[in-house]
């Protein structure tokens, strides 16, 4: 049984404290501990809609195998047990994650040094201000850096614990799961969806065309000048109106469709590996594996293993054995 530990703090935010606890409790496998140090208020808003008491207290997290932290009051520092429970976790392997402003508990716990991380956008630069040696990225729903994860605001830890059940369990527990909550398995495009920009740069649409092509041509070698080319505009407007219109820079965008074309291949197919790796555009099976590495957190024929669909066949074999 994988265990998650659930961080109540004062203050912390009642919604999401109640996501991870939805989520893993729903999806199999999993028992939920909601880890606090006493009687603590839940928010919403900053306003104080009702107080909690759990059975669990902090110590009841130290044997978890994942530790989540939900969001309170970035301006309030962590408790010194907090941050010492979250160094000790990732010090003996646990998996790590937080939701929202909960970042701001791992960054002064340490654990975002040298990092991408992301909060809610509203609080990003707080964040990026406070903790300096920390990558904050604000267009994102959730950042998977392997052992660390991040999550933006609030609903975004629906998605981060969805991207956790389906790290574990596959694509399929994933699917079935955010079906009894009523939630698509993933959802598209990240926070720069819901980030006010005031001087929105040409047409919405005008760079449409663009992105398909990107997506229709993953295998094709492509510089951002051939990518500018298709847009028909200058490479210094590309990287402008991209930013704008995606909230991320063409080189990534084009990286994370690779990724999740080859995750696809992988679950869904029997193709080798090394042509996995030049259908999506990488080139060369090493290529595949330094990203997978850096971006997905393991290898690729680990990945397989993992979350291959078995033929129907195989499945009902392996159920009555």
């Amino acid at each position: 049984m994988h265990v998650v530990a659930v961080l109540a703090t004062d203050g912390v935010v009642g919604l999401e404290l109640a996501i991870p606890c939805q989520v893993f409790a729903v999806a199999p496998g999993y028992e939920v501990r909601v880890c606090a140090e006493r009687s603590v208020t839940a928010t919403a808003a900053d306003q104080e809609v009702f107080r909690i008491t759990s059975r669990y207290r902090l110590d009841d997290a130290r044997d978890a195998d994942t530790v989540i932290v939900a969001g309170a009051d970035p301006d309030r520092a962590p408790h010194p047990r907090t941050m010492r429970l979250l160094r000790e976790a990732a010090s003996r392997g646990a998996r790590v994650a937080s939701i929202c402003t909960g970042a701001f508990a791992l960054a002064a716990a340490g654990l975002l040094d040298g990092r991408r991380a992301t909060t809610h956008w509203l609080l990003a630069g707080q964040l990026a201000e406070a903790h300096p040696a920390v990558e904050v990225d604000p267009s994102v729903l959730f950042v998977d850096d392997g052992q660390i994860l991040t999550s933006a605001g609030v609903a975004a830890g629906l998605d981060l614990c969805l991207h956790m059940v389906r790290r574990d369990r596959g694509a399929a527990v994933a699917a079935d799961t955010a079906r009894k909550i009523v939630m698509p398995p993933q959802r598209a495009g990240g926070q720069a969806q819901f980030i006010e920009h005031r001087d929105p740069v040409g047409d919405i649409d005008d760079l449409g065309p663009a992105l398909q092509w990107m997506q229709d041509n993953l295998d094709t070698p492509m510089t951002i000048a051939d990518i500018a080319a298709r847009a028909a505009m200058s490479t210094r407007s590309l990287s402008r109106r991209f930013r704008a219109q995606t909230g991320t820079t063409p080189a990534r965008w084009l990286l994370d469709r690779r990724l999740q074309r080859a995750r696809e291949l992988l679950e869904t197919t029997d193709l080798p590996v090394e042509r996995i790796a030049h259908t999506t555009g990488f080139g060369s099976i090493e290529t595949l594996r330094y990203h997978f590495a850096r971006h997905v957190g393991t290898t690729p024929r680990s990945y397989r293993m993992t979350f291959h669909e078995m033929p129907s066949d195989d499945k009902e074999t392996r159920e009555r054995d």
